[in-house]
Order: structure tokens, then sequence, then C-alpha cells
């Protein structure tokens, strides 16, 4: 079966469908207003150490309530947590814009949202990755999660363009009014889905924190899990905050300005965007050990290549390059582990996916933005890709074994037969 055919398969779920459609508005919105808000709160402060602030707060309540928001999900309907997770976003970034619009916004009223935001996302998350799986099931579940790959990589072109003219043209308040609608379109469009419900039937409930310390012990005490979440880890933090660090190589590296940091933001996106497709068109999990093995060692030598060749146009490529390894890795990771977890499991794992991805690439940009202060930028990263070559030497030893873990074809539970047969 052709790529083509796999990705006219997963399109002709209607309930995905409707999800694409909401999450394309969703995503774009997001763009809109993370530009808006760096933006405002340049304004009224003028200071860099504020921007870090704001983006720390949006992110630092998945660190505190991740795990427990993910045993969330394993307790309830998924579709109903996230459909009520994107009323109450949409009800925070409408008061935001109120504030702008009536005069009183201040940077500590940006933290305040900032905050709020971020817990809504901590529980958004999982319950999001987690309806996906139960809206497409197993066998397009890596098609599915490389659209919407492909779908995040589009929306970084098109968001903050858009969230840059709102924001220049009519105020910040116009462009969190944007998102407010965005939520709000895909909000309506949850309502339009229609899945059986996701919760599992018998489970024994204890209390929440018990069950995400039970979560992480099931996490850890599965070998193929483990190592999934070892190397998005190790790989979040010494390899992606390079992206982070790009406005410096412009400058002081390859001495050019915006221009080439958004050219090569373009080609790491356009990179992205191919790799989705790939996937998208390969169905199935079979081969994604081999291919996350082979992503740690084309970003390492890509980055090996881009710290030691100071040629703006050497740069380029290598882009287009890290962009094809990003995505690699994160659907392969991301399938594997929706494919691998048993149900019960699977919001508290998700959970586990969500604080690693958010707060690993966040402690790598404060570590190796440190770092770079004292021994420069080229060598930062370049210290990150030796890591990396040696995270991708430690992971072939294990491919063979971790392949036969995670590319199991697992039987079916009765919970999860149920659904499907309620939406053939």
């Amino acid at each position: 079966m052709s790529g083509f055919q796999v990705i006219r398969q997963t399109f002709a779920n209607r309930n995905y469908r409707l999800y694409v459609i909401g999450n394309l508005f969703s995503t774009s919105g997001n763009w809109v207003q993370r530009v808006a808000m760096g933006w405002l709160t340049w304004e009224l402060t003028g200071s860099a150490g504020w921007l870090g602030v704001i983006a720390f707060a949006d992110m630092f309540p998945t660190f505190v309530i991740g795990l427990m928001a993910g045993a969330l999900v394993d307790r309830t309907d998924s579709m109903r947590l996230l459909r009520w997770s994107q009323v109450l976003q949409f009800i925070q970034v409408a008061a935001l814009a109120a504030t702008v619009f009536t005069g009183i916004v201040t940077v500590w009223w940006l933290l305040f949202f900032a905050l709020v935001r971020g817990v809504l996302v901590a529980f958004n998350r999982p319950a999001r990755m987690t309806t996906v799986y139960y809206i497409i099931g197993r066998e397009h579940l890596s098609s599915a999660i490389a659209i919407n790959s492909m779908i995040f990589n589009s929306s970084r072109f098109v968001g903050p363009a858009l969230g840059g003219a709102l924001t220049a043209l009519g105020g910040a308040g116009w462009a969190f009014t944007y998102n407010a609608f965005t939520y709000l379109a895909f909000v309506v469009i949850l309502l339009m889905i229609k899945i059986p419900p996701t919760t599992i039937e018998g489970k024994k409930k204890t209390g929440l924190w018990r069950d995400s310390v039970d979560g992480v012990r099931y996490a850890l005490g599965q070998s193929g899990i483990l190592f999934l979440l070892i190397v998005m880890l190790l790989d979040s933090i010494f390899v992606r905050p390079f992206i982070d660090l790009l406005p410096g190589f412009a400058d002081k590296v390859f001495g050019r300005g915006v221009d080439a940091y958004s050219t090569m933001l373009a080609l790491h996106g356009i990179g992205a965007m191919i790799g989705g497709y790939y996937l998208a068109g390969r169905g199935g999990v079979a081969g994604f050990t081999r291919l996350l093995v082979a992503s740690l060692l084309l970003l390492a030598l890509s980055l090996l290549i881009f710290t030691t060749v100071h040629v703006y146009w050497v740069a380029l490529p290598i882009m287009f390059l890290t962009g094809i390894g990003f995505v690699i890795q994160g659907v392969a990771i991301q399938t594997m582990l929706q494919t691998s977890v048993v149900p019960e499991m699977r919001g508290r794992v998700m959970g586990i996916y969500g604080v690693v991805g958010r707060g690993g690439p966040a402690l790598g940009a404060l570590v190796m933005g440190w770092l770079s202060e004292f021994f420069g930028l080229p060598m930062t990263v370049g210290a990150g890709a030796v890591l990396c070559l040696l995270l991708w030497a430690w992971a072939t030893t294990r491919q063979r074994d971790m392949a036969a873990e995670l590319e199991k074809e697992i039987e079916e539970s009765p919970s999860e037969a149920a659904r499907r047969r309620a939406l053939d």
C-alpha cells in the first residue's frame, strides 16, 4: 500500500477528519498567542528576564501536576476532560484579552494567566493524546501522529506571521481574541466527534497520588517504555535546546541577522514536514525502533558538522536534516508508547511523556544557554552532539531487544474492541 493510500485511509475516519480541523485551528492560535505574549511582556517590562519568567510559568505546572493529570485521564472520560480543558482555556485567553482592552494589564497579570494556561495544558496534553488513540485506533495511530506533527510544523510558519501581524496592527488584545475563537472552534468540533466513553471499566480507583505513583512504577518496570523515556529525556536535554540557541548562531557565529534565523527555522520546519509525510504513509509500528535509533545518529552527525563548519550555507541543509531527525524521533516515541502501554495506564504514561517533553527542553535550554556563556555556542552544542552520539551507540546495543518489545502486536482489550465495533 502506497504512502498516500495510508494517509487517505486515515482521513477516511470522520472523527479524525474533524479532529484534524480543530487541531489546526488550535495550534495556529497557540502560536499567535505565543508571539503576542512575548511581545506584550517586552513592551511592559523591556526585560529579557521577565521573558524567561513568563515562559517558565507556562511550563512549570507540568512539572508539578503532569503525573497527576495523567492519572486523572485514566480514571475519567478523556474526551470529556479534553472538551472541558478547551472550554477553560477559552475562558482564560478571553479574560487575558479583556485585561488588555480595558488597559488594566500588567506583567503580573501576564504571569497569572501564564500559570493558569500552564495548569490547563498539563491536563489537556495527556487527554488530547489519549483521545487521539481512541479516535483513530492502533492500526492508523502512527499515521495520525505524523499528520499531527505536520500540522504543528506547518503552523510554525502561519501562526507566528499571523500573530506578528495582529499584534502590530491591532495590539496584543486582538491576537488573544483570535486565539480565544480558535479554542471555541475546537470545542464545537470536539462536540461533533462521537466516540464511546473512554473510561476503563472495572478499575479500582484509589487516590490520584497513588495512581500517579503506580503509573511511574509501571513505566519504570517496562523495559521498552523505559528505553523510550530515557532516549527522549537525554535527547531533550542535550540536543533539542540547540533550536533555542539559533539566534546566537545567526548573530555571533554566522554574522547575520534575523533573516538568517528565520530561514534556518523555516528549513527545519520543512524537513519536519517531509519527515512527517514519510511517517504518515508508513502505517503501523514495524521498523520504528530502527528509525528511532537512526535518527539519533542523524542528529549527532548533523550537529557535529553544524558546530565545526562555521559556514552559513552549510548550516541550511543541516537544519533541513535536523527537522527530519526530530520528527522521526518524536513520532516514533509517541507511537510506540501509545501502542505498547496497557489501556488502564495510557493516560499516566502520556502524562509522563508530557512532563519529559515539556520539561526536558526547558531544562536543557537553561543549562546549555548558561554553559554557552562560558564555552561558546559551538562547543556547547557540539558537546551535546557528542553525547547524542554516545546515546546512539548505547541504543544500538538495545535495538533488537527493544524492537521485539515495542513493535509486537498486543491483543485488543475487551473495552477497546467494544469501542472499535461501536465506531465501525
